[in-house]
């Protein structure tokens, strides 16, 4: 997802050009699936094959800014009474973004270690050792027996407390030719835009990306959402969306289905996959909306903004631009409609039970054992989830975004969400403390 780099960009792109502009005379290939960091080949389901500690060279850790402290199961709030549904599918799913040799590549976001997961994906791998996935208490004791619970903490060493927000997968409308009422674009990625991993010039920036584009000998930020509209030089779209509010939320969900209404296709459904973005960073639109005096903060729902833009058509354009970012999609086939798109681990998210996170503190592939609420209400929502994605607005200790799935209803729920949480990581026993790689 987007990361907000354009601060960075103007303070290291002029520094940069000189040392880039030989190596990006000719733009490189756009990510792919198979290319873009932690994605991971092959299905998303069947025997899951784990490979030898040997196969696995350790390699440094990766710092996290968070503590952890030792837990008891007993200590996780309604830990007796999550219901456990889908979570053994989930748990295989998971070891295959896991138990992946580290590429040590600082660039990408922090990773569960695999050779600490190689004895417990092993385990999970083995008939033998493995419950049957509908068998919730014996999925709860190979949980017990293989894991240890450690609360996150701040750097301060308190317990950490945060906003947990919802995310879903949507459904819009669209054709693969512009026309009539399709009129917004959902673009692939520009041929012209570079992704600068500025560690390999400058050490001391080991981590750090940033976006641009060749502007003649220079690298300069690449065009904003607005900007792009009006420079007659965008990129390919692969669909034209009927509504523009349904355009932007999309993007902003980082994937989506979309179902061809008219022209070549029509009647059959796609998925837009998340590729890359822009470089800008993410501006609230609801922030936007509260700063010019149209709703209190506290109402800025997706379902409010909705019905803001139906009252004011005429300055949806103003609203959405007030957001920079953009983002860019690769086309990728729905072969079972009961999977979600790939997260950050590059591995399917599902439903209720996967999370974005913030990998300064909690690194892709931990299970998480998850507190909060229901949205916009006190009702307690305490579940086991897999931290698998990455978000622009994730930031600090037990932030968390919560994948609540597909369609209208998963939206209804995520547009709602903004409640309180804190988390456990649950964690190898034989490792120790959580670390990333």
């Amino acid at each position: 997802m987007m990361k907000p780099y354009s601060v960075l960009l103007r303070l290291v792109l002029p520094l940069a050009a000189a040392a880039l502009v030989a190596a990006c005379t000719t733009p490189k290939a756009p990510t792919t699936a198979e290319t873009a960091p932690g994605a991971v080949s092959g299905p998303t389901d069947g025997p899951l094959v784990v490979p030898s500690l040997s196969a696995l060279p350790e390699t440094p850790a990766r710092p996290l800014s968070g503590k952890f402290v030792t837990s008891a199961w007993s200590d996780l709030p309604g830990w007796g009474k999550d219901d456990l549904q889908g979570v053994w599918t989930a748990l295989v799913r998971n070891c295959r973004g896991v138990v992946r040799p580290s590429s040590g590549n600082l660039s990408v976001p922090a990773r569960a270690a695999p050779r600490a997961w190689q004895p417990v994906c092993a385990a999970v791998a083995d008939p033998a050792r493995a419950p049957a996935a509908d068998n919730t208490e014996a999925v709860r004791a190979f949980l017990q027996t293989w894991l240890a619970p450690w609360r996150l903490a701040g750097a301060d060493g308190k317990p950490a407390s945060n906003i947990v927000t919802g995310y879903y997968e949507p459904l819009v409308k669209g054709s693969r030719k512009q026309g009539g009422n399709y009129q917004w674009p959902l673009y692939t990625v520009p041929a012209d835009l570079l992704t600068i991993d500025l560690g390999k010039i400058y050490p001391e920036l080991a981590g750090k990306r940033v976006r641009g584009k060749l502007d003649g000998n220079r690298v300069v930020p690449y065009d904003s959402r607005a900007s792009l509209e009006t420079s007659g030089r965008q990129p390919p779209a692969i669909v034209w969306v009927d509504d523009p509010v349904d355009n932007f939320f999309l993007q902003v969900q980082g994937s989506g289905r979309v179902l061809l209404t008219d022209g070549p296709g029509a009647g059959t459904t796609l998925r837009l996959a998340y590729a890359d973005h822009n470089g800008h960073p993410y501006v609230s639109i609801g922030k936007w909306l509260a700063d010019k005096g149209e709703m209190p903060i506290s109402q800025t729902s997706m379902q409010n903004i909705r019905e803001w833009a139906k009252r004011n058509p005429k300055r949806v354009t103003e609203m959405l631009n007030a957001n920079p970012a953009l983002v860019f999609f690769r086309e990728e086939t729905i072969t079972d409609p009961e999977i979600g798109p790939r997260g950050a681990l590059g591995v399917a998210l599902m439903a209720q039970r996967s999370i974005a996170v913030d990998t300064a503190f909690v690194p892709l592939g931990a299970p998480v054992y998850l507190s909060t609420t229901m949205p916009a209400s006190p009702q307690p929502l305490n579940r086991l989830v897999f931290a698998q994605d990455t978000g622009t607005a994730i930031r600090g200790a037990a932030r968390a975004d919560y994948y609540w799935g597909f369609g209208d209803d998963a939206g209804a729920l995520a547009g709602r969400m903004k409640q309180n949480g804190t988390m456990w990581i649950l964690w190898p026993k034989q490792a120790g403390a959580p670390s990333a790689r």
